[in-house]
């Protein structure tokens, strides 16, 4: 384990090429953040956890154990990320395609997905949003609410949070 430059911990077995990492974030062993990727402040990025180039990750983000974030995605404030939740960037998967869209994916504050949860590419999580686990999210979801299943669908809304922040 080492500190860099005390801004953010490393862990031993971690590579990260970015210097856009912000104070007080611990990246965990056997994970790997490319050099234009952008993080926060006061995040834990866990253990086996891959981040690309054309990502941002706000502040206080909880990223844990074998997620991939790739180009494209952004995830705001407050949000948490179970483990082993895939996120996909391409409608259109094709080996060798150069032609492929990249798809922006947007995980608004106070979000949470939960372990082994899906998330299709163009797709915005609302704020404060629950993404029950194991759930395939294939369309947006609006703010405070909770979505499950396959594909996942709206359980509950906030009633309180929406008529507050209206």
């Amino acid at each position: 384990m080492r500190f860099i430059k005390k801004k953010y911990f490393l862990a031993k077995y971690a590579i990260c090429e970015s210097r856009n990492i912000g104070t007080n974030t611990k990246i965990w062993s056997f994970s790997h953040v490319l050099q234009n990727a952008k993080i926060g402040d006061n995040c834990n990025i866990g253990e086996n956890v891959f981040i690309e180039n054309k990502v941002k990750i706000g502040n206080r983000v909880t990223i844990k154990n074998g997620v991939q974030i790739w180009d494209g995605i952004e995830i705001n404030d407050d949000v948490f990320i179970g483990p082993n939740v895939t996120f996909t960037n391409d409608l259109y998967p094709k080996s060798l395609n150069s032609n492929y869209e990249l798809l922006t994916t947007i995980i608004k504050s106070g979000a949470s997905i939960g372990a082994n949860a899906t998330v299709l590419p163009g797709i915005i999580i609302g704020r404060e949003v629950v993404v029950g686990a194991g759930s395939v999210v294939t369309k947006s979801v609006d703010d405070f609410c909770t979505v499950v299943g396959n594909p996942a669908v709206v359980i509950s809304k906030n009633a309180k949070k929406v008529k507050d922040n209206n």
